[in-house]
C-alpha cells in the first residue's frame, strides 16, 4: 500500500502531466503553480465518516481563504464506480442540507470513470479518469470568475473528447497512471 505521501505526489503529477499538460482544465494551472490545492488522503469506507470527512473540508474550505480548492483522494475504497457515485451524490446531498450549495461544487474523477452514454473503449472517458477515486471541492465564486474570464467555454469540453480521442487509449495507459 502507498503511503499518504506518494498517493499525493501521483495525483499531482496527474494534474500536471493530463489536466494541465493536455488542458483538460484550462482553470487548474493557477491553482496548481500557486500550491493553494489541499490534498487530503481518506483512507475511510465508512459512509457516514466519509461525508463527515467531506464536511469538515468544505468548513476547512470557509476558514481557510489561502485554500483554493481541495482534493479529496480515496485510495482504499470506492473502486466500484457505481458505488463512488453514490458517494458523489451523497455529498452533492451534504452540500444542499449544510446550505453550502452555490458555495461549493463537487467534481468527480475516478479511476472507471465512464460518461453516460459512452462504452469502456471511449478515450474520451480519460477526461475525468484519475488514477485514485476523488472528490475536488471548487469554490464556486473562483469558478464562475474562471468561466467570464475564458474566452470560450463552451468548446472545452468538446476540445477535450477530441484531444483524448486523437491520443487515444494506448497514450492514456502508457502515462503510467491508469490501469493497464
Amino acid at each position: 500500500m502507498q503511503s499518504s505521501i506518494e498517493i499525493i505526489n501521483t495525483t499531482k503529477s496527474w494534474i500536471e502531466k493530463i489536466v494541465i499538460g493536455l488542458n483538460f482544465c484550462p482553470f487548474a494551472a493557477q491553482p496548481f503553480k500557486s500550491n493553494s490545492i489541499h490534498y487530503e488522503v481518506v483512507f475511510e469506507s465508512n459512509l457516514n465518516l466519509m461525508l463527515g470527512e467531506f464536511s469538515r473540508a468544505c468548513n476547512q474550505l470557509i476558514e481557510d481563504n489561502e485554500i483554493e480548492t481541495s482534493l479529496m483522494i480515496l485510495p482504499q475504497h470506492f473502486d466500484d464506480f457505481e458505488q463512488y457515485l453514490d458517494l458523489v451524490d451523497l455529498c452533492e446531498q451534504l452540500l444542499i442540507m449544510e446550505n453550502l450549495e452555490g458555495v461549493f461544487q463537487a467534481a468527480s474523477f475516478h479511476p472507471q470513470y465512464l460518461f453516460a452514454g459512452s462504452d469502456e473503449t471511449d478515450p474520451s472517458n480519460y477526461t475525468n479518469r484519475s488514477p485514485f477515486p476523488m472528490i475536488h471541492i471548487l469554490r464556486e465564486e473562483s469558478l464562475s470568475a474562471a468561466i467570464d474570464k475564458h474566452v470560450d467555454v463552451d468548446s472545452i469540453p468538446e476540445n477535450n473528447i477530441n484531444n483524448a480521442r486523437n491520443l487515444g487509449i494506448a497514450y492514456f495507459k502508457s502515462t503510467g497512471f491508469f490501469n493497464a
